[in-house]
């Protein structure tokens, strides 16, 4: 018997798979085959295509098991710490690389980069959460900052802080990003009386609100795009 027919069977199919990564990229790949191409170095010991499958069939895209909480993505057979840790890394790599796209030029020229970066950050969260992207003069990123985290379905938001830590960044203009968790991101009365809200307390004080996004799992949602303030 040679050494290669005592090889478990996944060796060659790793081998295969690592092979049309190098050919096609991971735009060619389907999620469940990008997700065990992270776990091959994860769980180098095991046939991961069944893991990766049942993590998609649980979560649903690749996305959504990087977003997923550590303590649901352990529910799953074969999940460790030192696997979730690695998910982790993957996912706080590609808010970076989103939010680096962000910071390279004025916010406004490039509301593409906004949008995806705000969906990478946020989209597939299981509760709600409120980020401000505060801005200069030339409408340049100074932070990006989340104020509060929340329920699944509310987040209570403060105008009066909003316009606080703007103040204290000197920052000219805002962006106010949050999720819906429940997938669907079209603005509730509850959102549109909170971002009218902000508005009225920041105008007084020379800070512009360009915009609320609501990003969830179906999209997003502009307010400003929805003529909605």
């Amino acid at each position: 018997m040679t050494e290669s027919s005592t090889l478990p069977h996944y060796y060659g199919h790793r081998d295969r798979l690592r092979a049309r990564f190098s050919e096609v990229g991971g735009d060619g790949l389907p999620d469940y085959e990008l997700l065990e191409l992270v776990l091959f170095r994860s769980i180098p010991r095991r046939d991961v295509k069944p893991i990766a499958k049942e993590l998609m069939k649980r979560f649903g895209t690749f996305a959504e098991v990087l977003a997923a909480s550590p303590a649901r993505l352990m529910e799953v057979e074969g999940i460790g710490e030192s696997v979730v840790t690695d998910l982790k890394i993957v996912e706080a790599s590609a808010r970076r690389l989103a939010k680096g796209e962000v910071a390279k030029r004025p916010v406004l020229s490039s509301w593409a980069s906004v949008i995806d970066y705000c969906r990478t950050a946020m989209a597939f969260m299981d509760k709600e959460q409120f980020r401000l992207l505060f801005l200069d003069k030339r409408n340049a990123l100074i932070a990006d900052e989340v104020q509060q985290s929340g329920t699944i379905d509310h987040t209570p938001v403060y105008p009066r802080e909003v316009v606080k830590r703007a103040l204290e960044l000197s920052a000219s203009a805002l962006i106010l990003v949050h999720n819906h968790p429940s997938g669907d991101p079209t603005p509730s009365s509850a959102d549109i009386k909170m971002t009218r809200e902000i508005i009225d307390a920041a105008t007084p004080l020379g800070i512009i609100v360009h915009d609320h996004i609501i990003v969830g799992r179906e999209g997003h949602a502009s307010l400003k795009g929805m003529k909605l303030i």
